[in-house]
């Protein structure tokens, strides 16, 4: 796997975490966050956690399929990057639109409105 798979997946792990987590073991949910949101090494990893490197590999192989299959099932980032897209396109389709003085208030307090929703936290 190439760096820039290695990091898109990477990415996706973290996103699948932030979904699904709650619905892992504390001990899973932790080693797959400082592995793949902090990037500790898998003997960072094993030190804390009093384990072996072996095994904490074998969790977050574990972790990484059961992600997978819940998003399979639920697919509830798959909804969310549709719903990221479509304001996406909202976004540009209004910064298209030439408008009078009023309808501008409500073109802009749309854009802020969809802005907020894209840079969105936990």
């Amino acid at each position: 796997m190439n760096g820039a798979a290695a990091m898109e997946k990477k990415v996706m792990l973290c996103w699948l975490l932030s979904f699904y987590g709650e619905m892992l073991t504390d001990n899973q949910r932790e080693m797959a966050r400082l592995h793949w949101e902090e990037d500790y090494s898998l003997t960072e990893i094993a030190q804390q956690f009093s384990v072996s490197r072996q095994s904490v590999f074998d969790t977050l192989s574990r972790t990484e399929k059961q992600l997978e299959t819940l998003e399979e099932k639920i697919r509830m980032l798959r909804f969310f990057r549709r719903i990221e897209d479509g304001l996406t396109a909202c976004q540009k389709e209004l910064d298209r639109v030439q408008t009078d003085q009023e309808s501008q208030t409500h073109l802009n307090a749309a854009r802020s409105l969809i802005e907020k929703l894209l840079n969105q936290e936990e």
